[in-house]
């Protein structure tokens, strides 16, 4: 690919990334307001399906919010409304850990199915050795991406 064709290739998928951003925060908006939940509660939800029960504090740094007041409402908020729980963890009494309830975590995953589904359907037309380069590449991505948000984050 010559230089200037690569550039504008570039560009293009730097747009299409960063629209897929986009549509993916109005995703996660959208179904965290059909659950009733505001993005933060429902990405410390996504959280911990991904990674499994954590403490609070690992939530806040996750998250970007303090480790007191406001990972203590997210959590109280999730708990009220029967997503999480609180437990001790059992080699140190004094930590509490943050676990899904997974009966009524389903109820919230239930609204990216039809996007799981759809993704599914595209990922069929693909060759095995297209979907290790996507995988890759996507994975390669996520190992990056907590020390980004960390640059951001400094940034004044």
């Amino acid at each position: 690919m010559s230089s200037p064709e690569r550039e504008r290739v570039m560009a293009e998928l730097r747009e299409a990334m960063q629209r897929s951003t986009l549509y993916t925060m109005l995703l996660n908006q959208t179904a965290a307001g059909k659950a009733g939940l505001n993005v933060t509660d429902a990405q410390c939800l996504n959280a911990l399906s991904l990674d499994g029960p954590q403490t609070p504090g690992r939530l806040a740094a996750l998250m970007g919010i303090t480790t007191g007041g406001a990972i203590t409402a997210v959590i109280d908020r999730l708990e009220r409304a029967g997503y999480v729980k609180r437990t001790r963890d059992p080699d140190d009494r004094r930590r509490v850990i943050v676990e899904l309830v997974p009966e009524t975590a389903a109820r919230f995953e239930r609204y990216f199915d039809p996007v799981a589904r759809a993704f599914a359907d595209r990922l069929d037309g693909f060759s095995d050795a297209q979907l290790r380069l996507l995988s890759g590449y996507v994975q390669g991505g996520n190992e990056e991406m907590p020390g980004l948000i960390e640059k951001v984050r400094r940034l004044p």
